[in-house]
């Protein structure tokens, strides 16, 4: 099983660049799974009971899965990830101005890496809630045009010219136009989105940067683009479940993408929400299945929590862990932490071991520092919720929640690889 000719670097650049917000991820990765025979189904609707291949979107977040081949108390074999990255979000009030500057107020999301967004062209994206006569309708809006900037202090008016100290509540505003009087900067995003401006209720809107994706390197070895962190394994995770839907196996192949890991995942849409196990039952319950059922497919499952993994830093190697070295084009990532800020045990990472072997992939181990604090995923949120054993892996990226980042172009096929085989593996 391998998907060399569905997964290359150009095709990752060509995803992220579909999907600058986790509503734009939920939009793309539908299509393709439109154009592989997959059927979107409502939530608010009874499912179908034949066996087939179907997918469900909540906001920015999306499930996916295929029970073609499979008994109703097959268990599940899930790759989980997340759909958001860290940004600079549009404040509720945003209109601003100062010293002749229209601004256009802003606030980090996550652990944004904020000296990485400075002196970047940005566009906007997101979602708004619109009035239809008496109830509110979801427009997607994406603004691609440079029309934002968050502008550096020059470096002679800096206090002591040695770097950069950004308050995130006075540093990250960005301008989009000169004046002494504000203007509507949701009156603008309104008419881009060909809306009218007093039927907007509500939004959620991001910056991305303008600059697209590219293959770079001197032999063209790395990916360079923004929200690689996590859109590599969504891209990746998408492509997996495409292969394991097409191979007979004894497993429901699960891709379960999550909005809001970046702030702790507790909302209707993240990995702390109903959605996951919601999602699993009615699997099983639309297929004549019932609790019973349903408790025992858990009970064999596994999950594959999907985030990016530290690449060991070329000019700071000092602040990884020793003997625990990640490489660029080395091959998928597993992540163990004792203090389960990551959810790796040993069944779960034999599991994944097992996957890496079974495509032909190399599998690197990744241990953080422990005098450093460590950062998390999805996973262990997954395993507390469902109850099913998981495991932490990734591919080696630097620059992680900076505005761009990088990766080994080579990394993006054997991670989808890995992932696949995770999803169907052989006897």
């Amino acid at each position: 099983m391998t998907l060399t000719t569905w997964t290359n670097a150009e095709g990752l650049c060509d995803f992220v660049d579909a999907s600058p917000s986790p509503f734009h991820v939920c939009a793309t990765a539908s299509a393709a799974l439109l154009a592989s025979g997959f059927v979107r189904v409502d939530e608010t609707q009874s499912w179908p009971s034949e066996p087939g291949r179907y997918f469900v979107v909540r906001g920015g977040s999306l499930i996916a899965w295929s029970t073609e081949s499979v008994s109703r108390t097959a268990p599940f074999r899930i790759v989980g990830g997340h759909t958001d990255s860290p940004n600079l979000r549009v404040k509720q009030h945003p209109d601003r101005v100062a010293a002749g500057w229209r601004i256009v107020a802003l606030e980090p999301d996550g652990g944004a890496w904020l000296n990485s967004w400075l002196d970047r062209d940005l566009g906007v994206s997101g979602r708004l809630s619109v009035r239809r006569g008496a109830v509110a309708e979801d427009v997607l809006v994406r603004v691609d045009d440079p029309v934002l900037r968050v502008p550096q202090l020059a470096i002679h008016l800096s206090e002591d010219r040695k770097g950069v100290h950004l308050d995130p509540q006075r540093h990250v505003d960005a301008v989009w136009g000169l004046g002494d009087t504000p203007r509507s900067f949701l009156a603008y995003i309104a008419d881009r989105a060909e809306v009218a401006p007093d039927d907007v209720l509500g939004f959620e809107l991001m910056t991305h940067d303008c600059a697209p994706s590219r293959v770079t390197g001197v032999d063209s070895e790395f990916v360079s683009a923004p929200r690689l962190d996590n859109q590599g394994t969504c891209y990746a995770g998408m492509h997996a479940l495409l292969a394991a839907a097409d191979a007979p196996g004894d497993f429901v192949p699960v891709l379960a993408l999550f909005d809001h890991e970046e702030v702790g995942s507790m909302s209707e849409r993240g990995a702390f929400s109903d959605l996951l196990n919601s999602v699993l039952e009615r699997i099983v319950l639309a297929r004549g299945g019932g609790r019973e059922e349903y408790l025992r497919a858990k009970a064999g499952s596994l999950v594959a929590s999907g985030d990016m993994a530290h690449a060991t830093h070329p000019t700071q190697p000092e602040r990884h862990e020793p003997l625990h070295r990640i490489a660029l084009g080395g091959g998928p990532v597993l992540k163990v932490n004792q203090n389960l800020r990551y959810a790796s045990d040993s069944r779960g990472e034999a599991a994944f071991a097992l996957a890496c072997a079974q495509v032909g992939v190399p599998l690197q181990r990744y241990v953080h520092r422990a005098d450093l604090p460590c950062g998390s995923t999805i996973g262990p949120i997954t395993a507390s919720r469902t109850g099913i054993t998981t495991v932490d892996v990734g591919a080696p990226q630097l620059a992680m929640h900076s505005a761009r980042e990088i990766m080994g172009a080579a990394d993006i096929r054997m991670y989808s690889d890995a992932l696949a085989a995770f999803l169907s593996p052989e006897d």
